[in-house]
Parts: structure tokens; C-alpha cells; sequence
């Protein structure tokens, strides 16, 4: 049991658990997360993680908010550079599929506790926030004339099942030869020539 001069007894055994309970989905996976079991892992008592997870479940959900953060941290920082839109789209693009062959097994329960019908509105919130961020991003491209017309919800909505199904290759190991940086260019490349406006569409320079 933890005593008064445990590194967790100011307060951040909550972040404790989230980071041991990280480690723990990317190594053995989700069926091998308990309460119990961090709490021996860090050598607090049984009963102490129940003051920050009322559940398995919660700790579940609360690792869900914690990856959709840091995700949509990773999209905005993509937006945020300063370079051209095109520049940013794939920028965006690379961020996503880091993320996602980095952390495989947490962006799956990621999705499932998003999906989930008992999904808390904090973690539905977040999980939109990817899709919007990408989004504004799109139409901001489709203003300077460089993105085709068409409703931005939607086209991200493409964007991200090409960087989503890429990221599911590697994870898979299923790109054979090819390197991940190689095919990650190529996706790219294709992605936003598909995205591109026919020239005759193109905004005038200053519009």
C-alpha cells in the first residue's frame, strides 16, 4: 500500500493509471487491463484506483479521451504549420497515420468506446473533433481554389479512410516491401490529386 510519501499520494495516481494502462493495452491488449492489476503494478492498494475510475469500463473510456487528445492535438499542429494548404492537407495526412500504426491498439478502442451506445459526450466530442478539424482544413483548401467543390464533412470523411486504410496495412504488415515512409508519399500524392480542383474551378489569385 501506498504511504504518505508515495509519488502518487499528491494527486496523480489518475495519470499514473492512464499511463501503465497504455502500456499495457499496446503490449498484451485490452482483455489483460484490471483495476486490480495496476494497482499491484504501481504498489498503490486495490482500493485506490477506484477513487479516480469508478470501473474497468471508465478507465477504458477515460484511455479513449486520453488518445483522442493527443490526436487532435497531432491533426491541429498539422494545420496550425505554416507552409502552404496543400502542404498542411498532407501534413495532416502524415499526422494521422503516425498516430495510428504508433498507437494500433489504442486508436481500435479509441473507436469501440466512441461507437459504444453508453459513450460519454465528452468522448463523442472528441471523437467529431477529428473529422472537423480535418474539415475546416478542407474548406479552407476549397476557398484558395486548390480543393474541389463538395460538401467538407464528406470529403474528409474520404481523406481519412486513405490514411485509415494505409495505417491498417502497416499495422498489419501487409505493405510486403514497400516502406511505410515510401507508401505514406503515394497515398499522399494520389489522395490530393483526387482532392484537387479542376483548373478551370480554380479561385483567382487574391480571392
Amino acid at each position: 500500500m501506498a504511504d504518505a510519501d508515495s509519488p502518487y499520494h499528491h494527486g496523480n495516481l489518475r495519470e499514473a493509471l492512464l499511463a501503465r494502462a497504455e502500456e499495457v493495452l499496446a503490449t498484451t491488449g485490452a482483455d489483460s487491463l484490471s483495476l486490480r492489476a495496476l494497482a499491484r503494478d504501481l504498489g498503490v492498494s486495490h482500493a485506490a484506483p477506484g477513487r479516480h475510475f469508478r470501473d474497468r469500463q471508465a478507465l477504458l473510456d477515460a484511455l479513449a479521451v486520453r488518445g483522442f487528445t493527443r490526436l487532435n492535438e497531432g491533426l491541429r499542429a498539422a494545420v496550425d504549420a505554416p507552409g502552404p494548404v496543400t502542404a498542411r492537407l498532407a501534413g495532416m495526412g502524415r499526422a494521422y497515420i503516425a498516430f495510428a500504426v504508433a498507437n494500433a491498439p489504442l486508436l481500435s478502442l479509441m473507436f469501440t468506446a466512441k461507437h459504444a451506445d453508453d459513450s460519454s459526450a465528452e468522448l463523442r466530442e472528441l471523437g467529431h473533433q477529428s473529422l472537423h478539424i480535418a474539415a475546416g482544413l478542407v474548406a479552407l483548401a476549397q476557398q484558395e481554389g486548390v480543393v474541389r467543390a463538395g460538401e467538407p464533412d464528406r470529403l474528409a470523411q474520404v481523406a481519412f479512410s486513405t490514411v485509415h486504410g494505409l495505417a491498417a496495412l502497416a499495422v498489419g504488415s501487409l505493405l510486403e516491401d514497400t516502406p511505410l515512409s515510401e507508401a505514406t508519399d503515394l497515398a499522399l500524392d494520389v489522395l490530393l490529386a483526387g482532392l484537387a480542383a479542376p483548373r478551370g474551378d480554380a479561385a483567382p489569385p487574391g480571392a
